[in-house]
């Protein structure tokens, strides 16, 4: 029986088999163990390694190892999908890369009755579940079981500072692994979702785990949890209820991102990505945070994008003179793209290292995210056309669809015809800014750098005295490679986010209004 798994219209095969699937030697589990523990062992809590391990050495001393009925046995058919997923480069027909394993583990996963027997480790498989099938773009389905997970961790008083004294030190541990885990991928599956979040942050106490000699193992924990918070936020105040943009976004747009400059230079500081190749290799987790950053931005700016998109089709012969009357819209849009073409510079640096993540999905958000803006950006004006940094970007597609992700393929293909559909509306507007249009209390005197038409405060000012926001080929040096020395600054995102007025919003809900943008 052949039954499938549907993402966005297309399938992966899934096939349904009696018969377990063979399990591998005990060197070659212990090799697929270790990937899974390099590739994601830093940003999710999958199996506490103690038990794990104790178990399998358990397992494999039988003179033949086979199935068995216990839920580790389901664990650990789970963590070989992983490592499957992420040594198999290849696909055969349209299976993904462990299905053998996740499958089988699905059918011997026992009732949620019986998992709150072992609340623990049904926990830690849940997440394994809802991890592999977000891989596979069943969103839907993983969102499911990561909230069976977040439920079971509450049951369990994981997210309150549960006792050292009588559960002890490992198992305290244990559960604050577990528990951020859960909340990380909860909020950023939600949010991929569209959907509003179930659990408020101050219903939360307990604290970040300890990871002897690795402090910034803990570190990159909290800084992953702040920033899967800010795109909380961003969903839930920039965006309506319905997944529509809210009439008055912009103030929404400032906090969120008051709030992200908050830890710009947190982030370089303690996560710096070592992009100089002769002193120091780029750090996955360091990457992976700088990403979800650029990503915060690239969502709390994108609705701009959205409504002069709207704009332009609706009347393409204003649509640069209206742009031009609010100053403060095109640095957020300039904004926007800047960091589109950060995260394209990042994922770059991992190409070279190999470093790119073909399997889990987080690599392939990011460059999606990044080449849709980088798209819509010339549709509106021609002076947000980069093609060096499109051919990048699909370069990038190209290598995580080699390594057999066919998510990527038709991810790909959705550009190609996004590309197409915008290339079709006639180029008729200038292709760079147009005289100034007269704006109540906003003066804009001559076409000047955007660095300059930032509001006239001293600290304005000098936070942007070398502003990139003017400089579209910030980014890029001479041969063609990417570059990290302008990169934006704490002070640089405040001042942007600072020059948005209510007068701002209101002129920004105004042109909603008589666009019918909802």
């Amino acid at each position: 029986m052949v039954q499938l798994m549907i993402w966005d219209g297309m399938a992966y095969e899934k096939s349904h088999s009696p018969e377990s699937p063979a399990v591998p030697t005990y060197d070659h589990a212990m090799y697929l163990i270790n990937v899974v523990k390099f590739r994601c062992g830093q940003l999710y809590h999958l199996f506490d390694e103690n038990e794990f391990m104790t178990n399998l050495h358990e397992f494999y001393s039988e003179s033949k190892p086979h199935a068995t009925t216990g839920l580790w046995y389901v664990h650990f058919l789970l963590i070989l999908a992983f490592g499957k997923g992420f040594v198999k480069h290849k696909v055969q027909g349209n299976r993904p890369p462990g299905a053998d394993y996740f499958v089988k583990a699905l059918e011997m996963l026992p009732s949620v009755i019986v998992l709150h027997e072992e609340p623990i480790e049904s926990t830690e498989v849940l997440c394994c579940v809802a991890l592999y099938l977000q891989a596979l773009d069943c969103r839907s389905s993983a969102h499911n079981y990561i909230g069976q997970a977040m439920r079971m961790a509450m049951a369990e008083g994981m997210h309150t500072q549960m006792p050292i004294e009588y559960l002890g030190e490992n198992m305290v541990q244990r559960c604050r692994k577990i528990w951020w885990t859960v909340y990380i991928l909860d909020r950023e599956m939600t949010s991929l979702m569209g959907l509003p979040q179930t659990l408020n942050d101050e219903q939360i106490n307990t604290l970040l785990p300890e990871f002897p000699g690795s402090i910034q193992r803990t570190s990159a924990i909290g800084m992953h949890i702040r920033l899967s918070r800010i795109i909380a936020e961003i969903n839930g105040s920039v965006y309506a209820i319905d997944g529509r943009i809210n009439r008055n976004f912009l103030l929404r747009t400032k906090s969120a991102l008051a709030t992200i400059a908050s830890l710009a230079d947190e982030l370089r500081r303690a996560f710096p990505l070592h992009m100089e190749r002769d002193i120091s290799g780029v750090s996955r987790i360091s990457a992976y945070l700088h990403l979800l950053y650029h990503q915060c931005i690239v969502l709390a700016t994108r609705p701009l994008l959205f409504c002069f998109l709207k704009i332009r089709f609706e009347s393409p012969e204003n649509c640069v003179e209206v742009l031009n009357t609010s100053r403060t819209v095109r640095n957020l849009i300039q904004m926007c793209m800047d960091s589109s073409q950060q995260i394209i510079c990042i994922l770059r640096s991992l190409q070279t290292e190999g470093l790119l993540e073909s399997f889990l999905s987080f690599d392939l958000e990011s460059i999606f995210v990044s080449t849709v803006v980088l798209l819509i950006g010339p549709a509106i004006d021609m002076r947000w056309s980069y093609p060096i940094w499109l051919e990048k970007a699909y370069a990038i597609f190209e290598e995580i669809i080699e390594s057999g992700n066919l998510i990527a393929k038709f991810r790909r293909s959705e550009l190609h015809l996004l590309d197409e559909l915008l290339s079709c509306f006639p180029q008729e507007h200038p292709t760079c800014l147009s005289a100034p249009v007269s704006f109540p209390n906003t003066v804009l005197t001559s076409q000047v750098p955007l660095a300059n038409s930032f509001p006239s405060s001293s600290q304005t000012a000098q936070a942007l005295d070398h502003d990139i926001l003017s400089d579209p080929g910030v980014g890029v040096t001479m041969d063609g490679d990417c570059s990290f020395t302008n990169r934006l600054t704490a002070a640089q995102i405040m001042a942007v986010a600072d020059s948005i007025e209510s007068i701002d919003t209101e002129w920004m809900s105004n042109a909603m209004i008589e666009h019918s943008i909802w």
